[in-house]
């Protein structure tokens, strides 16, 4: 009989598994006391099936235990040595540590990232964009306001909804998270900015919620630059004022150098010197003046411009999150099971990502992870198939 012709002898998801590293994930179980009284399903068993789960998208412990049966003898060459029950799954979810599958995407990122980085592809890149990062957080809305506390009420019912914030750092040319942390949606997102974790030469784009004068000086002193979007109600003097004009007679950009004072009471006063840099979008349905505003006083309009456009990567990748993997109901309702689940999601958006990176066609990640979806226990080699996938037609 014909095996066709991208036919290989494990599953896909076996192959796409081989990525992660078991002897690591079961050290950090145990370094963590994740296999404490654990007798049959460790932590390799339990990451495995929830990477199965998220990327198929499914959205109860029945969807996983009951798809699973059918699929015995392929899980059993995975080492999953037994189908795990609802309340093994759910137990395993509430109490093995979420900091177990932290360390794994966190080793995960720091074994390819560099692959991540790397681009064959002839294109021109600005020479600033390996040194960007981007700071930003999005909310996931929960069941209940109990145990990540929510932000706002429903308009009709009064009702507040409980939320996790995601605080995620990326680096522009990457494109997945270099950075965690998770809090309720009602923290400040100003927290993730901290000075200590830059170097001289880093350049950040922020949004305006991250705008601290404290911080923004720290960053200063450390050689570091910053380009934020200005807040209507900030209060500064202007030290010097240029504007830009066109051919035409109409405005490129405008150009202020301005220094802001914050009165600390009991203590010396802050005064920062920054640069604002209006320009025009025309980018929008109407053209709108936007106004950033950066600590660097040398670099080219343009160049801060591109370098805030830029910060819509990470809205780009919460939007892939969200649209790809099952983060609109979760598999617990305690903490721990919701950070797990999102932990395990960033490890298969990662996964996806290099495999994307390795195949030399070009596929969309929403269409790479629809066919892994569809595919995913189909004896069919991925590298052949998304190169080629017309082959056997």
């Amino acid at each position: 009989m014909n095996k066709g012709t991208h036919f290989i002898g494990q599953p896909m998801y076996g192959q796409l598994i081989i990525l992660l590293n078991k002897a690591k994930i079961l050290k950090f179980s145990r370094e963590n006391g994740g296999e404490r009284y654990v007798k049959h399903f460790d932590a390799w068993q339990h990451l495995v099936i929830m990477l199965y789960a998220v990327i198929k998208r499914f959205d109860s412990l029945r969807e996983i235990t009951d798809s699973m049966f059918p699929e015995a003898r392929k899980f059993s060459h995975l080492g999953i040595s037994m189908m795990p029950r609802r309340s093994t799954l759910s137990d395993a979810n509430a109490r093995r540590p979420d900091s177990i599958f932290e360390a794994a995407y966190r080793d995960l990122y720091a074994t390819y990232k560099d692959e991540l980085s790397s681009d064959s592809r002839k294109r021109q890149t600005p020479k600033w964009l390996s040194r960007l990062q981007i700071i930003d957080s999005t909310t996931i809305s929960l069941f209940s306001n109990l145990i990540f506390k929510g932000v706002g009420r429903h308009p009709k019912t009064g009702k507040k909804k409980g939320g996790i914030k995601v605080h995620a750092s990326i680096h522009a040319n990457e494109g997945v998270p270099s950075d965690i942390k998770y809090t309720s949606a009602a923290t400040n997102d100003s927290f993730m900015l901290r000075p200590s974790n830059y170097s001289s030469g880093d350049i950040l784009a922020i949004d305006r919620a991250y705008i601290d004068y404290a911080k923004f000086e720290e960053l200063t002193a450390r050689g570091v630059t910053y380009v934020t979007k200005m807040k209507k109600n900030l209060v500064y003097e202007i030290d010097s004022d240029t504007m830009y004009m066109s051919e035409k007679g109409q405005m490129e950009h405008r150009v202020q150098q301005v220094t802001f004072t914050k009165h600390v009471k009991g203590g010396k006063d802050i005064v920062h010197h920054a640069r604002i840099v209006t320009y025009v979008d025309i980018k929008k349905t109407r053209a709108k003046l936007v106004s950033l505003l950066t600590n660097d006083m040398d670099m080219e309009a343009e160049d801060i411009v591109e370098i805030y456009r830029k910060r819509w990567e990470i809205e780009l990748l919460f939007k892939q999150l969200k649209q790809n993997f099952p983060l609109r109901y979760f598999y617990g309702e305690s903490a721990n099971a919701i950070k797990i689940q999102i932990w395990v999601t960033l490890i298969a958006n990662l996964l996806l990502m290099v495999m994307q990176k390795r195949i030399k066609r070009t596929w969309s990640f929403s269409g790479l992870a629809t066919m892994y979806r569809i595919m995913l226990m189909y004896y069919v080699d991925p590298y052949s198939f998304f190169e080629a996938p017309e082959k056997d037609w």
